[in-house]
């Protein structure tokens, strides 16, 4: 972690005495805003299915409800952190709430897929001037030999609204409606604000306001973005090798390269390029981008085989789920006591080899797996999700100076949050490539007739959300074996995606392992 003297810097000593005279109620400040932003997101994937058949969505369009707020997140997180080291990260938090707040209401009046994917985004633009702010400010407050127990606190704070999630959520949707899991936000975001208002002290970057504000930065890391989420999400449709696909991966990549060598060259750059000569806070990006691709995109594959396939409701879709956000509950502050013990180089590869098990363990799952085979990679999924985010955190906001602790808090919510958009794209990519691959087989060797299989084929945008697609008119035989061979078909996809992710975590382990160097480097 940078020297006390460098990240103090930033601001004469009357100063940042005063900044840090309520750290700890800063936190408590922060925490309702992020509060909300967690059970959000925890609650839309339990959400997802019952979007889908009231509104009549696609797997396709259910994708975009998660990826258009995902996608505006990854445009604008950076943004949002630059804007509080310029005006005011309690100003620039302070707006995001209440942005996030009104367009989660919106979400709820919307009685068709299109608006609900347009507020989506509106709420992925307020989240992204939310989020980064909220590490921000504790950058700012919080001495460094503490500020890695705060990063642990709010580590927790995220995975207890994420445990939460499931089951208020799943409570809602059976009991009320799915639109109720957004207008739970509206008295969370009012509490909120009054609260933060109350306690949270201005805290911004002053030499940084009269820097001239780097407006092609903005444009060019926003279209880098959205280019290369874009061209993965329309991956599936598209496909993988598609000149579409292909064409607007590579224009992001270039784009990002053009923003990169920009940036170097202006004298007020969005993103100081020499943040990245840090390395652990290099590898802490890399790797809480593949945190939160494990995370979400096993989350919404974990929930469409639990609802659609072994046929529970979303209430019991997320009690069974509790395990993996309790276990992440846990590990948050642990992680933040080892990562401050022994460094961030035990608790991020230790926290990659526990997901690596838990995607290998759902190779066992199948459409009538008893609840012994669930709860282990729950458990071991949440474990090292938890231990990873607070690590990570650390690592990121903690090595970047006090000046620039609204754009790390940026850099690290926007690797998080491509990395989620990513792993919703490709696992659920994965998964339907392998169920258009395989269903009509699958429904032949579960004794479907080859004709009727053959046209069941033109439902595996069904059978790829677990769904298989029966009819009253059906004989009870065939209607037993078209289910059978669809959820044999929807479990070879959930295992391709599983093995896949696994062995990513171990690479990501073998990463961290080699890319941080100890106790002065994480």
């Amino acid at each position: 972690m940078s020297s006390p003297s460098a990240t103090l810097s930033a601001a004469p000593p009357q100063q940042e005495a005063g900044r840090r005279a309520r750290p700890w109620l800063t936190l408590i400040a922060v925490a309702f805003g992020l509060f909300m932003v967690g059970l959000d997101g925890s609650v839309v994937s339990i959400a997802n299915p019952e979007i889908g058949k009231d509104l009549h969505a696609t797997t396709a369009d259910l994708q975009w409800v998660t990826n258009a707020y995902l996608l505006a997140l990854a445009a604008a997180l950076i943004l949002g952190g630059k804007l509080g080291d310029r005006f005011g990260r309690r100003t620039v938090y302070l707006t995001g709430v209440a942005g996030f707040t009104l367009a989660s209401v919106a979400i709820g009046l919307s009685g068709a897929i299109g608006p609900v994917v347009a507020f989506r985004a509106v709420q992925g633009f307020f989240g992204a001037l939310l989020m980064p702010n909220t590490l921000g400010l504790l950058r700012a407050v919080f001495p460094p030999r503490k500020f890695g127990m705060a990063v642990g606190i709010w580590a927790m704070v995220s995975s207890v609204s994420t445990a939460l999630g499931p089951i208020v959520g799943g409570l809602l949707v059976e009991h009320v409606s799915w639109q109720s899991v957004f207008y739970i936000n509206a008295p969370i975001g009012a509490l909120a604000l009054v609260v933060s208002a109350l306690v949270l002290p201005q805290s911004r970057t002053d030499a940084a306001r009269g820097e001239q504000f780097d407006i092609p930065g903005v444009l060019l890391l926003a279209a880098g973005a959205l280019l290369v989420v874009f061209g993965v999400v329309k991956g599936e449709t598209w496909g993988w090798t598609s000149a579409g696909t292909l064409g607007a991966v590579a224009a992001g990549i270039v784009v990002l390269l053009l923003f990169g060598r920009y940036e170097t060259r202006v004298s007020s750059p969005l993103l100081p390029m020499r943040l990245f000569r840090n390395r652990a806070l290099t590898v802490g990006t890399v790797i809480t981008a593949l945190n939160f691709f494990v995370m979400l995109g096993s989350i919404f594959f974990v929930m469409l085989y639990l609802q659609n396939v072994r046929g529970f409701s979303p209430v019991e879709a997320g009690v069974r789920t509790l395990p993996l956000s309790l276990a992440s509950v846990v590990a948050s502050p642990l992680g933040a006591a080892l990562t401050d013990r022994f460094s961030a180089r035990l608790t991020m590869p230790l926290g990659m080899v526990l997901q690596a098990a838990a995607m290998l363990l759902m190779l066992t799952w199948s459409a009538e797996s008893g609840y012994h085979t669930l709860w282990p990679p729950f458990i071991a999924l949440g474990l090292g999700v938890g231990m990873v985010m607070s690590a990570s955190s650390d690592t990121i906001v903690g090595n970047a100076p006090v000046a620039d602790a609204g754009v790390a808090g940026g850099l690290q919510a926007t690797s998080l949050q491509i990395g989620g958009a990513l792993g919703t794209s490709v696992l659920v990519s994965l998964i339907s490539s392998r169920v258009g691959a395989g269903l009509a087989a699958a429904l032949v060797s579960a004794g479907v007739p080859e004709q009727t299989a053959r046209r069941l084929q033109g439902a595996e945008d069904a059978v790829s959300m677990g769904i298989a697609p029966v009819s009253d008119a059906m004989p009870a035989r065939l209607k037993e074996a078209v289910v059978d061979g669809s959820h044999h078909a929807f479990l070879s996809g959930l295992h391709t995606a599983a093995l896949t992710t696994g062995v990513l975590c171990l690479i990501g382990a073998l990463t961290a392992a080699a890319g941080l160097r100890g106790r002065a480097d994480g």
